[in-house]
This record gives C-alpha cells, structure tokens and sequence, in this order.
C-alpha cells in the first residue's frame, strides 16, 4: 500500500527538515564521530534529549519494531511506519547507517557491518562534546525510564543510575518505570539526584496536592527556556498500583495548560514539555493545549529523524535503549520558534570513543556482578528480539520457558518495549536475560483462566493498543500469547476484537466456559506467587542449550495499515 496524500505530505514536511547537517553521512558505510557530530548550529538554544534508556549502560543490538500501526488519525502516519516505508518517507538510503539505526529493513546483516548501538559513556563522549561547542545554551533533558531495565539497576534499587546520571549531568527529568521501585524508594533517589525530578501530572491521591516540582525554568543563551515534567499517566494501570498506593496519575490537560500559562506570564521565551505520554498522546495534546513550543516525547521508544509539527508545537521523539541522541537547536524571537536545525544522532559504538570518565564508573557499577552478567545461559540460532506491536522472538522463549516450566497450556508475557536483541550465533548471558526481564515484580504465576476470561484479557489489552483515541491507550504492546492462536482485527469495537482462539497443544476451539492452566508474569495484582520469571527463563535456555524459534504466525492481523506493517508481520 502507498502511502496517501495526507500522510505524503505530513512526511514531506517532516523530511524536509532533515537539512544539510546529514548530506553525504547516509551514503557512508562506516561514519566516524566526526560525521556523527557534524551540524549546522542555528540559533541561542541546544535541546539534547534521550528518552528510555531503561538501564543500559553499554553498546547494544536493537532491532526497530516490523510492526507499529497506528489508528484513528494516526493511520499511517509518523511513527506509524516501519521497514522499507520509513526509509521511503524520510529518503534514508537502504544500508546505511541510519537506516541500520531506524528500521528493522536487513537488521542483521547491517548489524553485523555497523556493530553495536548505544553505551553511556559513547553518550557522553557527544554530549560533552557538543557542550564544549554551544557553551551556555546548551539544555539536556531526559525522558524518563532511566533507572529500571538492567540486572545492575535492579540489584541497586535504581541507585547506579542515579549515581550516572549525576555524573551526566543532565537538567531535568520526567519518569514512568522508576516508580515501580515504589514511592519511599523514589522519594529516596530524588534527594539523591543534582538536577530536577519534574512530573506535574502526579498528585497526592486524597488531598490533590503535588508530589513533584512540576517545572523548571533555565537561563540559556540569553533566554528563559521552561520545561514542564509530565511523567506517565497511566502508571497505577500499567504498573502496580501498590507499590505508589497514595499518588494519582492522568495526563492532566488543564494542569498543563495551567503551567504553559504560568510560565509564559513569568516572560519565558520557550516552552518545552518533557513528556513520558507516548508520541500519539503527545501528538493529541499539542492540538489540543497552545503555547507549548517543543514536546520532547517517550514511552513509546519512537525514533524519528526529523520533528513532526503540530500547529505551532514540534514533537521529537528519541528512541530508546541509549541509541539515539536528539539535538534541536532553536533561533527564537519574540518568544515564538523563528528556525530550527535538528538531528537526531545513532550512537555508533564503534565509531565513538568512550568517555573515559563515565566508562570508569561504568565498570565500578558492572564489576561487583560480572558472574552473574556473564554466565552464559545457551546460545541462540535465531535472531532474538521484542520490539513490536506483537509478538517478538524473545518474548516467544519467554512464553515457551514457562509453557515448559510452569506446566501449562497457555503462557502470557506482557507486551514490554525494552529489552536488547540478540544475532544468531550469539551466547545468551544473564545479562540479556535480566535486560529483558529486571522488574521489581518478576513473579511467574500459575493459574486457572476460563475461555471468556482470557478473550476478556485479550480484549482489553487490544484496546489499550488499538483504541483510536490516544488518550485511552493506556499501555504497552499486545500481550505476548504462547500455546495459543488467536485473530485480531484492528478497526472493531471495543470488546469485539479478537476471534478464532485456537488451543495451539490440540488444534480445538478456545472453550469459553472450559478452564485453562495459565502461566504469565509481571502481574499488577499484589501478593502475586511464584518464581521469579528470569529462573524460570534461564534453567529453560540452560535445558535447551541452543534456541531455535520459527517465526510466530499464530497471530492472524486483519485491517492492518501496510506502512506500519511489514511483510514479515503480515
């Protein structure tokens, strides 16, 4: 399917802002830090931004999603497209560096020629790098999922991140998972930290009061820039509503608005809203609430190469896992954006050099569990992966390690974004595992679900993902199904979404009043049992000693958009 000319146009628009600080780097096979620092400095303001980092402190292999498909008005467009469509829509040439970084089009063989993305010390190499040239008008937010997503992290309770992103040094913050550290632990980090915890949107469940500062304003090239915290709305939804019992959460439009007003009546000359919403939430509200000049958006892992426009309002949207670096640097006058020149830079491993600082406490933090980080569990013959609106190769050994040893019929694994990927040919270690795994609430349950209930469960969790409007999206991807096959079709009602459910241990019908034993993890309901996920993960990889998975196809997709549906998923 081609694009329409709505979503050529939006594109276009989009693209057009790439400029000429990327000319010729495309076309290189192997770009240096050189090229990948290489800008067109505009204006008195530096955004930097990195969003959902989510604990990964060195280079890693992440494959961008072969499904992410947008609803409602959001069909079709940015970030709603994948594979080859996205390197159509932005003109990024098949092989190169950043088409290795945006897409999941020829991920292994260009993994292979690149080599690994990300690293925290890489990261800091192009931050201070572009500090050293931008001096006092440099701004460098951060997105929030910083502390939770690694063994390390996990083992600290978020404090190795803390100490990290002190030495970071960025301004701000927003957050999401680090509340599933729970709220006395939360409150301990952020006396820790030397820079702003900022999530307006968070109030005291009874009396309505702010827990968090919700803004801050920084002088910057001669201007007051404010930013506004909006940590994730739906986190007592997604996450365990126990573990931060007394605080409530929403996106909150007119505390937003509120502060947008404020901080413009205080003469700031730029508004920023650092945002956990996900890009279509994101994407709502700024056509809905004036005045916001930049939304740096997170939570949905979305990387795109040039701003998307709303109105008067750009939304930047930085990846995930510490593979991108997002700079937007801002001509403003009379306290409107007047130009802008933006890029967002792939970390390239190979092609920076660490900072010698942050990978001396890079190593301080690792050292004490290298045992554990590097045990090597197996090893992998197929590509290991789990971004994507369904099922990902790693989230199908997941559910075939509980299928195996929690002795069921039918395993659920939820629909995460984080979590690295593997080539084939590599070991598998505890350190990928936890990656994909490290929650404070790992419990592998055991239990009796009816056929009604688990198309209830299905149900549900499709129209947190499929809902055509954003603001009821209220989670991750669909939920991760082994031992079952099931149809979903996009464009139905609420509730009537997914049909054909197929018992995959006998080939019969899903029996709606028939009970089925269910294996999952990472369940919100408190005093939930069993052993913790990763066991049970890492003495089946141990068992197996080689994985092998076929692809899934036991997910039948109908009335999906073919730009966020590649052929692979279709």
């Amino acid at each position: 399917m081609s694009l329409g000319r709505r979503e050529l146009l939006q594109v276009a628009a989009a693209t057009a802002a790439l400029g000429a600080s990327r000319a010729g780097f495309a076309q290189r096979r192997e770009p240096t830090q050189e090229d990948l620092l290489r800008f067109k400095p505009t204006g008195q303001v530096t955004l930097l931004n990195f969003t959902d980092l989510h604990a990964q402190l060195v280079p890693l292999y992440f494959r961008e999603p072969s499904a992410n498909l947008g609803v409602g008005a959001d069909k079709g467009l940015p970030p709603h497209l994948v594979g080859e469509k996205l390197l159509e829509a932005y003109k990024l040439g098949r092989g190169s560096a950043e088409a290795y970084a945006l897409a999941c089009t020829d991920f292994e063989g260009l993994a292979r020629t690149y080599g690994r993305i990300g690293g925290l010390d890489r990261m800091a190499t192009l931050i201070k790098a572009i500090r050293a040239e931008r001096g006092d008008k440099v701004l460098l937010l951060d997105g929030g999922d910083t502390w939770q997503g690694s063994y390390t992290a996990l083992q600290s309770k978020g404090a190795d991140m803390v100490r990290l992103m002190n030495a970071l040094k960025p301004d701000a913050m927003t957050a999401h998972w680090e509340f599933t550290y729970g709220a006395k632990r939360v409150e301990e980090l952020v006396k820790e930290l030397k820079f702003p915890f900022l999530a307006g949107n968070v109030k005291e469940a009874t009396w309505g009061d702010p827990v968090f500062q919700p803004s801050a304003v920084f002088e910057r090239g001669g201007l007051r820039v404010g930013v506004i915290g909006q940590a994730f709305p739906y986190t007592p939804v997604a996450n365990p509503r126990y573990l931060i019992p007394d605080w409530s959460f929403g996106i909150e439009e007119e505390k937003i608005a509120a502060n947008v007003e404020k901080l413009r009546t205080d003469k700031v000359d730029l508004v920023v809203l650092l945002s956990h919403n996900g890009f279509d939430v994101d994407r709502k509200l700024a056509g809905r609430v004036k005045g916001i000049d930049v939304i740096l958006t997170g939570h949905t892992h979305d990387a795109l190469p040039a701003p998307v426009k709303v109105g008067d309002t750009l939304l930047i949207a930085a990846g995930s896992h510490g593979k991108f670096l997002a700079r937007l640097d801002l001509e403003v006058r009379d306290r409107r954006i007047q130009s802008y020149e933006f890029r967002l830079i792939p970390v390239l491993s190979e092609a920076i050099e660490p900072d010698p600082d942050m990978a001396t406490m890079i190593r301080e933090v690792r050292e004490p569990h290298l045992d554990k980080l590097h045990k090597v569990l197996g090893r992998t013959d197929s590509l290991l992966y789990r971004r994507g609106n369904f099922n990902g190769t790693f989230d199908d050994l997941i559910c075939q390690a509980l299928l195996a040893g929690r002795d069921v019929e039918i395993a659920l694994s939820p629909g995460f974004r984080w979590g690295a990927s593997l080539l084939p040919g590599q070991e598998i270690t505890g350190d990928d595992l936890f990656n994909q795994t490290a929650i404070t609430y790992p419990a592998a349950y055991r239990t009796e679900m009816t056929g009604a209930y688990l198309k209830e469960v299905l149900e549900d969790v499709a129209d947190n993902l499929f809902n055509p409007d954003p603001y009821y999206q209220q989670g991750g991807d669909m939920v991760r199904a082994g031992g079952l096959a099931y149809t979903l079709t996009i464009d139905r009602p609420a509730g009537q979404r997914i049909s054909d459910m197929v018992l995959l241990r006998t080939g019969e019908r899903i029996d709606a009043s028939r009970k089925y034993t269910v294996s999952g993890w990472a369940s919100v309901n408190e005093g939930t049992e069993g052993p913790a996920v990763y066991d049970v993960v890492a003495k089946h990889i141990e068992r197996e000693k080689t994985v092998r998975l076929q692809p899934n196809r036991h997910v039948k997709v109908v009335g999906a958009d073919s730009a966020g549906m590649t052929e692979e998923r279709q």
